[in-house]
């Protein structure tokens, strides 16, 4: 009985290792990028500037964002002690949209309040245009990329077509080729539109809360001055 098990386990072995490797059916990202063809060249590039928009703008409205507690809590004491110039000062050496809004109406002390809570607000408009810049830009990538990607859906297509007409036959290598172009083109544009939509959406929610906070300290400024 023994001898018998000895003579089976090796042909099982020898089964195993004689199958057939199973074949890859895995693709490279690039190959079937380039089966999309030349309508692939805008996509291409609307994604990497969706990207640079995105990036660009995040570490902008970050720097800009900075410690606006800290800053008013330091305006706020050197307004108590009459130092003006300490305050001005502090403003120029703080890089951020509220020192820039702070330090205007420190400069115009001296004028009634209402000008200068106008002043105030109205760098604070530009300040905020400064923020939103570009951020327009996702929203028009968010449209046009499906878009393109479906004219190379309709590209596809007219080559699947022309194949058939040209070789007066229907199979697998006359609609493979349109057939790339068509699901490729389209994947691509529904997936640079939506990292557009994201990034614009999130871009601006972040502009809002900067907003909001800019609109808090601006009053607590107010009320600074109107204390003291």
């Amino acid at each position: 009985m023994s001898v018998f098990f000895l003579q089976v386990v090796p042909a099982a072995a020898d089964s195993v290792n004689t199958a057939a490797p199973i074949a890859s059916t895995s693709v490279p990202v690039l190959d079937l990028l380039l089966r999309g063809g030349w309508i692939m060249i805008p996509l291409v590039g609307l994604s990497i500037l969706s990207v640079y928009i995105i990036i660009e703008r995040y570490f902008t409205i970050r720097r800009a964002a900075g410690d606006p507690d800290s800053f008013m809590n330091g305006i706020r004491s050197l307004m108590v002690k009459g130092d003006l110039a300490g305050a001005k000062l502090l403003c120029a050496q703080t890089a951020s949209p509220l020192a820039r809004m702070v330090e205007k109406g420190l400069r115009r002390i001296g004028l009634p309040l209402k000008e200068i809570e106008t002043s105030v607000e109205n760098v604070g408009k530009i300040e905020i245009a400064r923020l939103e810049k570009n951020i327009s830009i996702l929203g028009i990538i968010a449209g046009i990329a499906p878009m393109i990607g479906f004219v190379g859906t309709i590209i596809g297509v007219i080559k699947i077509f022309y194949s058939i007409a040209a070789t007066k036959e229907f199979g697998i290598p006359q609609v493979a080729d349109g057939l790339y172009v068509k699901l490729v083109t389209s994947a691509t544009g529904l997936i640079v539109g939506i990292i557009a939509h994201v990034g614009y959406h999130w871009l601006s929610i972040l502009v809002e809360r900067m907003v909001f906070r800019m609109e808090n300290s601006a009053i607590e400024f107010m009320d600074i001055l109107q204390d003291n």
